[in-house]
């Protein structure tokens, strides 16, 4: 190891995201690939359903609008508006009419980021770094909490969740709450619904978080928003410690624009701003958003359908024998194997030519179109039955 660099970060794994998918160039539909040690021979083209992604692109015309931006209003050799004051306007207006808000969201509540992940560090650099705080997770959850913690010297706390429906252990999370100290515990992070057990906040849960003391920041993940219909933006009123995330690379298609942005507090948000880093959205990115936003009901429009495909393949998969399924509220669906480890399951499937992701000692299976869940539903019967 280098000697100039931090000790602590040869304990630490890089994240990624597709360990073995094979792009073409451009980011196309994945090409089959030469079998060799490391990468597993696929008979067909890959249905990726391993990222909790929308299987839809954007409609053509919305590319089109968004290429003539491009050529029109936007220069290439400028700096992006680092402000964002458009673009904070209309997340406002959007969060404001999706959850009927009496006393509207402002705009100075908004920060936007270079997705979601951004935002988590920058939290977690104006809250918990130069041990200040350490931070809470209950596991199974969505990984990038812990591994942005560990890479800027950031203690962890790791809890667990109940089997049966993935509820935080609120006992255990008291006690670690109570017993950590040298630093304590400042930000808590839960996602709503989880990832990657796709169980929505019970009212147990949400009711802990609730007596929290103003001296830890609640952070609730809303990612899935558009898909559960469940958020807890009303709350934030009268919550100055609690944060909320949302993405536009789920429901909204924008995945490849990477843009995230986070709900809370004037103050809080302030303190974002302060630690971000500048024009940390590119131009494109920003004009993505807003048109996506300008057009969300187009847009939204297939959230009823991905539902109805979610239900249609946990019932298929329900019926499995040598499968264990636990319910959704999001736009995956996870499952354990009884038959066959968690790495045999997701290779086979693989090779046959269907991407799922393996974590949490489980297997996210995201919901793609008809045909890709069809195939799905097929590969891994034929796959647990074999």
């Amino acid at each position: 190891m280098l000697p100039f660099i931090r000790s602590d970060l040869s304990q630490l794994t890089a994240y990624t995201p597709h360990p073995e998918q094979a792009s073409s160039a451009l980011g196309g539909t994945p090409a089959t690939v030469v079998a060799t040690e490391d990468t597993v021979p696929l008979k067909v083209a890959i249905d990726r359903v391993d990222t909790n992604e929308n299987p839809y692109d954007l409609p053509e015309q919305l590319k089109e609008k968004l290429g003539r931006t491009y050529l029109e209003t936007i220069e290439a050799n400028r700096y992006p508006d680092g402000e964002y004051g458009a673009l904070k306007q209309a997340i406002a207006q959007y969060v404001n009419e999706s959850a009927s808000l009496a006393n509207p969201i402002l705009p100075t509540q908004i920060s936007v980021g270079n997705g979601s992940d951004e935002l988590i560090r920058s939290v977690l650099i104006a809250t918990c770094l130069g041990s200040e705080g350490a931070i809470l997770v209950a596991n199974p959850t969505f990984s990038m909490y812990g591994i942005l913690a560990q890479t800027l010297g950031i203690p962890v706390v790791n809890i667990s969740r109940h089997e049966t429906d993935f509820a935080i252990d609120l006992e255990s999370a008291q006690k670690a709450l109570e017993s950590t100290h040298n630093p304590a515990i400042r930000v808590l992070f839960v996602v709503h619904p989880n990832s990657p057990t796709a169980n929505s906040l019970t009212p147990s849960e949400l009711d802990w978080l609730r007596s929290l003391p103003e001296e830890i920041l609640v952070v609730i993940d809303e990612a899935y928003f558009e898909f559960s219909q469940t958020s807890v933006v009303q709350e934030l009123e009268k919550r100055p410690n609690w944060l909320i995330f949302r993405t536009f690379s789920k429901a909204f298609r924008l995945a490849a624009h990477r843009v995230g942005y986070a709900i809370a507090h004037p103050e809080l948000i302030a303190t974002l701003e302060k630690v971000r880093l500048p024009y940390n959205l590119p131009s494109f990115s920003q004009a993505a958003a807003q048109i996506a936003l300008a057009h969300r009901h187009e847009l939204l429009e297939v959230i009823p359908s991905i539902l109805a495909e979610r239900d249609r393949l946990l019932a298929a998969f329900q019926d499995i024998p040598q499968l264990q399924v636990w319910e959704s509220s999001a736009n995956f669906i996870y499952v354990r194997p009884r038959v066959m480890s968690l790495a045999q399951v997701a290779h086979q499937l693989k090779s046959e030519g269907t991407s799922i992701r393996q974590t949490g000692g489980g297997l996210r299976i995201s919901i793609g179109t008809p045909e890709e869940n069809s195939r799905t539903l097929t590969r891994l019967k034929a796959v647990l039955t074999n």
